[in-house]
């Protein structure tokens, strides 16, 4: 896979990802992009060793709902 397929398919993921941010925190959607980026689940999105870039929107969001309970961003 090339490094732009992986990036696409990050973006891909991110963009799904967003409103569901939105939604469940009643966030805007830079606040969203903000939490998302900033987040330890993106970094793992963004790393290749974990393929986290390859899972479905709802299963990363479950890994991000915990991430902000735990850490309460939410």
């Amino acid at each position: 896979m090339t490094k732009e397929d992986r990036q696409f398919l990050i973006e891909t993921l991110c963009e799904d990802l967003v409103p569901m941010i939105m939604k469940e925190y009643n966030l805007s959607a830079i606040e969203a992009l903000d939490k998302l980026y900033k987040s330890k689940t993106f970094a793992k999105i963004e790393d290749p060793e974990t393929g986290l870039y390859f899972q479905g929107a709802v299963y990363v969001f479950d890994f991000i709902k915990e991430e902000f309970k735990q850490s309460n961003l939410s």
